[in-house]
């Protein structure tokens, strides 16, 4: 199969284009700039900005499948105010992305996975209240009501993620890994209340050959896979990095967990079981070990 994986310099597109590469598969990465990362920089390369960019067959045409992972979060909005939220996820998303995902079934794609988030299905009740949960809901609607005989399209919602890949820099889980060693002996050292479905982005990628191969059209897959308290969270990577802690539970806000990116809510509890993870084969229970070879990698 030739996919095409918007997004693929990112750590689950990357992922995902370096795992269906593994499989046999024709992929080409589609991003504004090309990956740092050797191995994503060793895969085919088209340069895009499907937001602003108009796409036709002679750049879409020759591809069976499409990957989208690439739709805009909290790290992608402007932080000088010149835009609301609202108004920047509904450009970015909620118009930009469907339209794409229309102009490659128009140019002959037949099958196309978006790789969405959890919060609509988990946390419905901010639909219309989070500016982000809102915009995300609405964008995985538009894409799955573009299904039909001829265009399968399905969506896989995640919940968070981790995984690495050499070369690709991730600023975030460089400070964690900081942040467990004691390096960053300016900042309380602690755990917020709640927690969340975690997933790596491995299971994500498997699950995304399996949705291009047999998923249900117009289906939005819940994804996850271990339950973790923030607690627990954050006391496998001090364990991980040689500095184990017993954390203490504060309501303060966390300088790595803030509350502005719990999207359902500050101190919510998100614990369910994805019946996903049999629908697509993923593997599971993997978080524990990818934490030590994350901090092994920084």
């Amino acid at each position: 199969m030739k996919v095409l994986v918007v997004g693929g310099t990112g750590l689950i597109g990357g992922d995902i284009a370096l795992y269906l590469t593994s499989r046999g598969h024709e992929v080409t990465i589609m991003a504004r700039k090309p990956s740092t990362a050797p191995s994503l920089a060793a895969l085919p390369f088209m340069r895009g900005d499907y937001v602003n960019d108009t796409f036709g067959d002679e750049q879409l045409s020759g591809f069976d499948g499409l990957v989208f992972a690439a739709a805009a979060d909290i790290r992608n909005m402007p932080v000088d105010g010149s835009i609301e939220p609202a108004a920047f996820y509904s450009e970015v998303n909620d118009v930009a992305v469907p339209r794409f995902i229309a102009a490659a079934r128009d140019s002959g794609i037949s099958r196309t996975v978006y790789i969405g988030t959890f919060y609509p299905q988990i946390a419905p009740e901010r639909i219309g209240i989070c500016p982000y949960v809102t915009s995300r809901h609405n964008t995985d609607a538009a894409v799955r009501a573009l299904s039909s005989a001829a265009f399968n399209v399905c969506s896989l919602n995640a919940p968070w993620v981790l995984g690495h890949i050499d070369g690709l820099d991730l600023p975030h889980i460089k400070a964690l890994v900081a942040y467990a060693k004691g390096q960053l002996v300016d900042l309380p050292v602690f755990a917020p209340p709640g927690g969340t479905n975690h997933i790596s982005a491995h299971s994500i990628a498997v699950a995304t050959l399996a949705a291009l191969e047999r998923g249900e059209s117009g289906k939005a897959y819940l994804l996850g896979d271990e339950n973790i308290s923030w607690k627990h969270y954050l006391e496998l990577w001090f364990a991980a990095a040689g500095n184990p802690q017993e954390l203490q539970v504060k309501k303060d806000e966390h300088p790595l967990l803030p509350s502005v990116i719990m999207f359902a809510g500050a101190g919510a509890t998100i614990h369910y079981e994805a019946a996903a993870s049999e629908q697509l084969g993923y593997p599971c229970q993997q978080i524990g070990d990818l934490i030590k070879q994350v901090v092994a990698n920084y």
